[in-house]
């Protein structure tokens, strides 16, 4: 019994000769195909996650806030078109900050245009020891006009409106901010901007002047 047994396994088996060579090559092009894609899956998506980790890490640098968000239209042909403005103020708290403008149909659409637009104009402000300023600074826009001055450490944020957005993200701790004239959120943020574009530490005033930094303090 052991010996048919063995027979009929052994007849069932086809022979190596018995494959065609067509179906061998078949056989090893889609095993290759296979081996291939799975390569270049996994070394694509490794890339991927890199490129995803690194725009994480640079996105969680900066800070956004909302402003304002009005909506606002537009008188074409056919009548009047609707849609919202978000004014977004983007910082890193190291001294960089921007203040953008966006519109757009729905609210979402029109924060992200503000949030694009703040990074593209962003404003390096030169911050002392004790998170402050060096000196006192003012700025116009429009009818708005905002004074800034340098405060003692524990002074704290001394603002209000769209100033003290822009003075926070930008890494300020000590300061103090006085809005004059109009109270518009929008004309208050870009003054503010000017304002702290306007700075200069007491080694950039000295290099300019063409004296010495000890001259600067006495």
């Amino acid at each position: 019994m052991t010996e048919t047994n063995d027979q009929v396994q052994s007849n069932d088996i086809p022979a190596a000769s018995d494959v065609p060579a067509a179906a061998e090559g078949q056989q090893e092009r889609r095993g290759g195909r296979t081996e291939n894609r799975g390569g270049d899956s996994r070394r694509g998506g490794g890339g991927r996650g890199r490129d995803n980790r690194r725009g994480q890490e640079r996105d969680s640098e900066w800070q956004e806030r909302v402003v304002q968000i009005r909506r606002v239209s537009k008188t074409v042909k056919g009548g009047k078109k609707m849609s919202f403005r978000a004014i977004v103020v983007v910082g890193n708290e190291k001294g960089q900050v921007g203040v953008g403008v966006g519109k757009a149909g729905d609210v979402i659409g029109a924060v992200r245009k503000g949030v694009a637009d703040g990074k593209k104009h962003l404003v390096k402000v030169p911050l002392t020891r004790h998170s402050s300023i060096p000196t006192l600074s003012n700025g116009c826009d429009g009818a708005a006009s905002v004074l800034i001055r340098p405060a003692a450490p524990g002074t704290g944020v001394i603002a209000g409106g769209s100033i003290r957005t822009v003075l926070e993200l930008a890494g300020i701790k000590n300061v103090l901010a006085k809005r004059l004239g109009s109270k518009t959120p929008l004309n208050n943020a870009r003054a503010a901007m000017q304002a702290l574009a306007g700075l200069r530490t007491h080694k950039e005033t000295a290099k300019e002047r063409g004296i010495s930094l000890e001259q600067i303090y006495s």
